[in-house]
């Protein structure tokens, strides 16, 4: 790799809704495979062109494989931390294939729809519960947190009663700030669920990971150390990324006031069930926010793209918050635009390891944010808007917290 001027990767937002503007953009007249320099003063590849990206993230010849030893870590605290093998996201097939299988069950289309009513009877609560109290609230643990923790706890069978344990240990893997909290906070969840795992093997639940103990542990298909860290990735994914999405979607939809009109008039949430125009404005949000940003990859070939020859053992980096803006693909990108149609968006990544929980994800919002504008209408910040918290962009974007009142 040519050794020019290049820009350093992560670098923080300096709006919570836009990527960071020194990342390398075709709009600028820029490649959409170029050098970035990680903190290490080692440089990557940076894929910011939505076509290249969606070709690399189809292409067998990059390895999610976080035990690899040239696989690209951008946050100190990650590399200074002890490699271990990461379940579902971080292996390659055929492996990745077994594990994805087991779990594609529990997050079809189908078993999605079933469990509407539920998400909107939890939404229901949540809502309640901020009228009775009144306001100002902090939006994040009021409501858009609590949201898709209490769904990812019943869909798994986790008792959301020790929610604030798990909630604080993933933050910890997910902000640190140090090593030394990731491999704290590791080994804190890693007990709880070898606990968890082996009550439910002596008084079985009703939840996915009770089917999996039956179907996959007591078969021998898993062992438990596998099972511990596959529950860990779902609990800790199915609630974190759902969260930022539903505080960072309404804070900018309120920054947005015409497109927040849409939103109302696309069909506020009616039963358990969302209005006609929701699914197309929830992409759009998905797209514009790409909360998801820097997926990681290791070459284990060379490969040729965008001009440029990757070669085996570089690292690739692709920022879905650029690509997501691509100006061929969405014209006008920087703006948001419920209306658009945004579906071949990545904020899901692509390819074989694309999202397992997009389909639950998307209900949620569908949900979430319509019955939130709709029960409460006079839904506006409680603070400057600069004055929000929002986090650095070596982690999962979003808000810290969200004042609001009504």
């Amino acid at each position: 790799m040519a050794e020019t001027e290049t820009v350093t990767f992560p670098q923080n937002r300096t709006c919570p809704y836009h990527p960071p503007t020194g990342y390398p953009s075709e709009s600028r007249g820029q490649q959409s495979v170029t050098p970035v320099r990680l903190y290490t003063g080692r440089t990557v590849w940076l894929v910011t062109g939505h076509a290249e990206a969606r070709s690399l993230l189809a292409d067998p010849r990059l390895s999610s494989d976080r035990e690899h030893p040239e696989f690209p870590l951008f946050a100190k605290r990650q590399a200074e931390t002890t490699q271990r093998r990461v379940e579902l996201i971080g292996v390659d097939d055929p492996e990745h294939n077994v594990q994805r299988r087991m779990l594609i069950p529990s997050f079809t289309v189908r078993r999605t729809a079933a469990l509407r009513p539920q998400i909107r009877a939890t939404v229901d609560t949540l809502l309640d519960a901020m009228v009775e109290q009144g306001p100002p609230a902090d939006l994040v643990n009021a409501f858009a947190l609590p949201v898709p923790s209490m769904v990812i706890c019943a869909l798994l069978g986790v008792p959301y009663a020790d929610h604030e344990f798990f909630e604080a240990q993933s933050r910890k893997l997910l902000r640190g700030p140090e090593a030394s909290d990731l491999e704290a906070a590791r080994d804190a969840l890693d007990e709880y669920f070898r606990v968890l795992i082996e009550r439910k093997r002596r008084d079985p639940g009703e939840g996915l990971l009770d089917e999996l103990i039956v179907k996959q542990l007591e078969t021998g298909a898993v062992d438990g150390e596998e099972l511990v860290r596959l529950a860990e990735i779902l609990l800790v994914a199915g609630h974190e990324t759902t969260a930022n999405m539903i505080s960072l979607g309404t804070f900018t939809l309120l920054q947005h006031p015409e497109q927040l009109a849409l939103l109302r008039a696309a069909g506020a949430a009616t039963g358990d069930d969302a209005g006609p125009g929701m699914p197309a404005a929830v992409e759009e949000l998905l797209r514009f926010l790409s909360i998801a940003d820097g997926l990681s990859r290791v070459a284990v070939e060379d490969i040729e793209v965008g001009g440029v020859t990757v070669r085996a053992g570089d690292g690739v980096l692709l920022s879905t918050a650029v690509i997501n803006r691509d100006e061929s693909v969405y014209p006008s990108p920087d703006e948001l635009d419920l209306g658009r149609n945004a579906r071949n968006h990545v904020a899901f990544g692509f390819g074989i390891h694309q999202c397992l929980g997009q389909n639950l994800a998307r209900a949620e919002l569908e949900i979430a944010l319509p019955a939130l504008f709709e029960r409460l209408p006079g839904l506006r910040l409680a603070v400057p808007a600069e004055d929000v918290p929002f986090k650095p962009g070596d982690t999962i974007q979003g808000l810290l917290e969200l004042p609001v009142t009504w």
